[in-house]
């Protein structure tokens, strides 16, 4: 959710909105339309999820049931920028394309649902099933802005809903709200709620300002405070936010370890919003963190899920099938900085493609990567597979009109690396770009969107390079970048490093070059057409 400071009453533009309500004024309908059949062509993503019209933010409440993967999130119906928030709701078989459904749970005069999660009660340990299928029961802040108003602490409290129906319909635990009461902290928000299987117990963790918190339980009803984590420990530049937790193997091995995945906003790896994650142990009470990552928590001042600007407040699904640990995770894809004044008017944000997070240990150190899901590669509609390309200064790699790069995955190895710069250029006949690559002398990644057409909504939004710092040069590199109409989602070394950005072209991109002092040497070159809209 949003940090008290990214919270004021929401003044909507009379140009969208009639005077004192929250549907378009009929009298702008037309103009509105218009506008929204150019946004649709150019900055409706061909396959990242986003709204048919209206808000959105935060993913919230994602399961697995009865063949569906349900994807909830904030919602704002009736405006562009943040309003009163509600849970909207989408399905997928497959994590690529959705659904979008009637909104899940509506919010009451004056108090907002805000973040949470959603759990598959298999056990019915709630007892809130009726015996026919497993209830699922979501657990989210209520926010009350009565109470915001009059500058009062307990304005977040933790209330339960439930659903019988495998998440379709909603009923809200009303004579049991709220589950988990303000111990008297302003930002006090976005459960997450586990099965830890070990201790035989629900696990919820909390955002509560400046660090999370922990309780657990038996039945999802009935809470216990069970211990603090995070002050003074890692990333502090804004509130903490949308926590995730849960226990996973390391990759090929029986050793397991929890995960704490954390956003805040602001303070993020290249500015506003961001999310980083914590590696340790959980006793059933109290999580410690591995002392290797300690150190690399202090070396590093915050280790990051994603160095881009673009994606935050990212969390997990529950009840994945056949997984044997298999841990699937999707990110809100835009940045608070700005996200309110992208140039779209008829809906605003979209999610990052569904990935797949893998714990990996290297001499002692733990550390996550991301990917793509492999569910996207059904999608490809034809590969291009590359010899080996080679040139000094510049190299062609994707000429005009070969590939639709609004809906591709291009996949390449960098070889014999110098210690040089290399440079990745999407760009079309007007001339914007975008540019990413390796700086290899000063051990760095960069993604680079100043010159990649529509910037000027924001003075933040391209005012600095994103980088991601490597722990040493690179004598090859691997990289992957996922493409749609408005983003790229980078992910280096089988996704031991993550980068993803918006960008809001005039045009689409044509073409894809490489250039360098030295000589660029790409192996393993494959590009893949998706076929999907």
């Amino acid at each position: 959710m949003k940090s008290k400071k990214h919270l004021p009453l929401v003044l909507y533009s009379a140009a969208l909105l009639s005077i004192g309500g929250c549907k378009p004024a009929f009298a702008q309908t037309a103009v509105v339309s218009a506008s929204i059949a150019t946004e649709e062509q150019m900055y409706r993503p061909n396959f990242h999820y986003s709204p048919k019209k209206g808000w959105m933010n935060d993913p919230n409440g994602m399961f697995f049931a009865n063949g569906n993967y349900h994807l909830f999130y904030q919602y704002y119906p009736d405006g562009n920028t943040w309003g009163p928030m509600h849970w909207g709701h989408a399905i997928s078989k497959d994590l690529i394309k959705w659904e979008e459904q009637p909104i899940a749970i509506y919010p009451d005069k004056d108090k907002y649902i805000f973040s949470g999660s959603a759990v598959v009660d298999v056990n019915n340990t709630s007892g809130l099933g009726t015996g026919k299928t497993a209830p699922i029961v979501a657990i989210y802040t209520l926010h009350d802005m009565t109470k915001e108003k009059e500058n009062t602490i307990d304005v977040e409290q933790q209330d339960m809903a439930y659903s019988n129906d495998n998440g379709f319909t909603w009923q809200k635990f009303e004579e049991g709200n709220p589950v988990v009461k303000n111990p008297g902290i302003r930002d006090f928000r976005d459960p997450k709620v586990t099965w830890d299987e070990t201790h035989k117990q629900w696990i919820m963790i909390l955002a509560a300002q400046d660090r999370a918190q922990f309780y657990k339980s038996k039945n999802l009803k009935n809470w216990e405070y069970a211990s603090d984590f995070g002050k003074d420990i890692g990333a502090h530049g804004g509130v903490w936010e949308c926590p995730d937790f849960f226990q996973m193997k390391v990759k090929g091995t029986n050793e397991t370890k929890w995960v704490l995945i954390q956003s805040l906003n602001p303070g993020g790896a290249n500015g506003g919003s961001g999310t980083q994650y914590f590696i340790g142990d959980f006793d059933g009470t109290t999580f410690t963190l591995d002392a290797n990552f300690a150190q690399r928590v202090v070396n590093e001042k915050a280790v990051w899920l994603d160095y881009g600007k673009d994606n935050y407040a990212g969390v997990t699904w529950n009840n994945i099938p056949n997984s044997d640990g298999r841990k699937l995770f999707v990110g809100w894809m835009s940045n608070w900085d700005y996200a309110q004044q992208v140039p779209t008017t008829g809906w605003r944000s979209s999610m990052t493609i569904p990935r797949e997070i893998q714990l990996i240990k290297k001499d002692n150190d733990y550390s996550l990567i991301s990917n793509p899901v492999l569910e996207l590669e059904k999608y490809y509609s034809k590969t291009k597979k590359g010899k080996k390309l080679s040139a000094k200064g510049n190299l062609e790699i994707v000429s005009s009109g070969k590939i639709d790069l609004t809906k591709a995955v291009i996949s390449f190895r960098l070889e014999n690396l110098k210690k040089a710069t290399y440079n990745f250029t999407l760009s079309n006949e007007k001339g914007e770009s975008v540019t990413f690559g390796i700086n290899n002398s000063e051990n760095y990644l960069f993604l680079d969107r100043s010159k990649s057409g529509k910037i000027d909504f924001s003075e933040k939004f391209a005012s600095t390079i994103s980088k991601a710092l490597l722990n040493k040069s690179q004598k090859t590199g691997d990289f992957k970048i996922v493409l749609d109409k408005t983003s790229i989602e980078l992910f280096y070394n089988n996704g031991e490093k993550v980068m993803t950005e918006l960008f809001f072209t005039t045009q689409p991109f044509t073409h894809f070059s490489a250039s360098s002092n030295e000589d660029i040497e790409i192996n393993n070159l494959i590009i893949n057409q998706l076929n999907i809209n």
